[in-house]
């Protein structure tokens, strides 16, 4: 998950959400992740310096999902040319 930067300057910040047994905060340490989330902080909150230097917007995240499906593809493609050389040998 990525800081992602809104048009209006709010950065939206993954947030694990951990559950067990009903159990939420830093008490479910222990747990299992059952979601991620987003929060929105603004310029006011004490992090917002920092996560914004790696901050990407909306569309900077979409390019890098492109790309990965797009490099996933040539991967796969190679893969299965290896796995059938390998077969007629």
């Amino acid at each position: 998950m990525y800081v992602i930067r809104l048009p209006d300057g709010t950065l939206r910040v993954p947030h694990s959400v951990l559950a067990d047994g009903g159990e939420l905060g830093p008490e479910a340490s222990e747990g299992r992740i059952i979601a991620d989330a987003y929060v929105e902080i603004g310029p006011d909150d004490p992090d917002y310096d920092r996560l914004l230097s790696e901050s990407l917007t909306e569309e900077e995240l979409a390019e890098r999902r492109r790309r990965w499906r797009d490099e996933d593809a040539d991967l796969l493609r190679r893969f299965e040319e290896w796995k059938a050389d390998g077969a007629e040998e």
